[in-house]
């Protein structure tokens, strides 16, 4: 269990400490993430951090550095000297880039190809709130060599400042250390993000494997300890019983004003995709009809006990702490918490899976069909992109070219619709879809063509080797879009990669 915590103010920028075993650990967090950015300049915050560490000399002690949804943390461990240093000399490249570097960190950002949770969580928060905030993160956006030097300018203004950094520690202050950051406004975190889809609903997307998210108060101690039990639930049938999948990966991710998403993903056996993606929905709805038992609520209990009263949770119990701080929400202590998770009844737990299950969103692979039932027995809804089966008729109308027409049915079928307020797509089975101009996210000029890039997730290609004639909706797209938005494809991205 972490020792009393103690804050400091070293420059402007609060410090959080705690006694801990073993060398001195610290890492210093902005309350900026890829939720802060937009899908136009999507990695900026990781850019901002590669252009800093790559500032800093040859290092003989741990170090290392991080961007998640809401956060960017730099780290170090070793000697008080050491620690000091490194702190003091990412402050010094935060406060200066080297912008000369964005073109070769550009490049080792792309490299490098990671991503901020696992690739299912990333579907599955991307289908909720489409391709803005938490949304980006399963999207690969413009591409890092196509993030505008001012944009890296602007995010390091507004974000990486004192006044929206939290120092953690695990021992007291070096007398050394300085933190020399500019000062800022600290950023406005009351609001909650929109959401595109509600839930209930299943959708197919390039996920190893299925994965539930759960809308609710992250906080909340009935959920927390629900969630756990299935959890469990999950890993003994899965596992155990019928060998399927090796493990099931839980995930709590912030999405503003005390609201988030709880995950959990699993894997599966090569062909046995569908069977693990029913397995899942079938054990949340036998929760929701059955509930929990006193006995399992006190399993978990113990876990988290176990967990949370370890002694080498110092660090991340402090950075916690630090999350909260920046994020405006409220720290409970280990105890606290503790606490309320005794107090939890099995119709409390019960309950409170239930009100979270009519936000559930169920990602499959995207060759897996499952139909699936809801708790009052109807069809849990298929998801997708929006659709109507409604062309507007006061659209400049384009069609695929006159040989594709006469050999494909598909071709035949579909349409591309460019109006004084958006594009219009007509697919082969009838659907429609819609990007208003006003709510564009991104446009990738690609030679002759265009793909727009809307803010729920929908995207048009208006490609040459789709349509013909395209010159005038390309045109039409070119004076609708602020330039700001458009980009030309990224030239770290390989012919595979499209």
């Amino acid at each position: 269990m972490i020792s009393a915590m103690r804050r400091d103010v070293i420059d402007g920028v609060p410090v959080l400490w705690a006694e801990a075993p073993g060398p001195l650990e610290a890492a210093l967090i902005f309350g900026c993430g890829m939720g802060d950015e937009t899908f136009r300049t999507l990695g900026v915050s990781h850019l901002v951090e590669h252009l800093a560490m790559s500032s800093l000399p040859r290092l003989h002690h741990d170090h290392n550095a991080s961007v998640t949804l809401s956060l960017t943390d730099f780290t170090a461990s070793g000697s008080d000297e050491q620690v000091a240093r490194f702190l003091t000399r990412v402050c010094e490249a935060l406060s200066s880039l080297p912008l000369d570097r964005l073109e070769r960190e550009a490049g080792v950002l792309a490299a490098e190809g990671s991503g901020i949770t696992d690739p299912t969580s990333a579907e599955l928060l991307s289908f909720r709130y489409g391709s803005v905030g938490a949304g980006l993160a399963s999207w690969d956006g413009p591409g890092p060599d196509r993030i505008p030097a001012e944009a890296v300018r602007d995010i390091a203004a507004r974000y990486f400042h004192a006044d929206n950094a939290v120092l953690i520690l695990t021992g007291r202050p070096p007398a050394e250390l300085r933190l020399p950051l500019p000062r800022g406004a600290r950023p406005d975190r009351d609001g909650a993000q929109p959401v595109m889809n509600p839930g209930p609903a299943w959708f197919q997307a390039v996920v190893p494997g299925p994965g539930l998210a759960l809308r609710g108060d992250l906080d909340d101690p009935a959920l927390v300890l629900a969630l756990a039990v299935l959890q469990e639930r999950l890993r003994q049938r899965a596992r155990h019983q019928e060998g399927l999948s090796y493990d099931v990966v839980g995930a709590r991710m912030h999405t503003g004003a005390g609201q988030g998403e709880y995950t959990l993903c699993l894997d599966a056996r090569e062909g046995k995709e569908q069977r693990v993606a029913e397995l899942l929905w079938q054990e949340a709805l036998r929760m929701a009809r059955t509930g929990v038992t006193e006995e399992e609520l006190a399993e978990e209990a113990v876990g988290l006990r176990e967990s949370w009263l370890d002694p080498r949770s110092t660090s991340s119990e402090l950075g916690d702490a630090a999350g909260c701080l920046l994020l405006g929400l409220d720290y409970q202590d280990p105890r606290t918490r503790l606490d309320a998770l005794e107090k939890v009844t099995p119709e409390q737990a019960g309950q409170a899976f239930i009100t979270a299950l009519a936000t559930a969103l169920l990602a499959v692979p995207c060759e897996v069909e499952v139909s699936l039932g809801q708790l009052d027995g109807t069809p849990l809804p298929r998801g997708g992109c929006t659709t109507t089966q409604t062309f507007p008729a006061d659209v400049r109308v384009f069609k695929p070219s006159l040989l594709d027409r006469a050999l494909s049915s598909a071709a035949r079928t579909a349409r591309l619709g460019i109006g004084a307020s958006g594009l219009w797509s007509r697919d082969a089975d009838g659907g429609v879809h819609h990007v208003p101009f006003d709510e564009v996210v991104g446009v990738e000029m690609r030679g002759p063509g265009r793909v727009v890039f809307g803010r729920s997730g929908c995207l048009i290609p208006v490609m040459p080797e789709m349509w013909a004639k395209i010159g005038p909706a390309v045109a039409a797209i070119d004076a609708a879009v602020p330039a700001a938005l458009r980009y030309e494809t990224s030239g770290l991205v390989t012919d595979g990669d499209d």
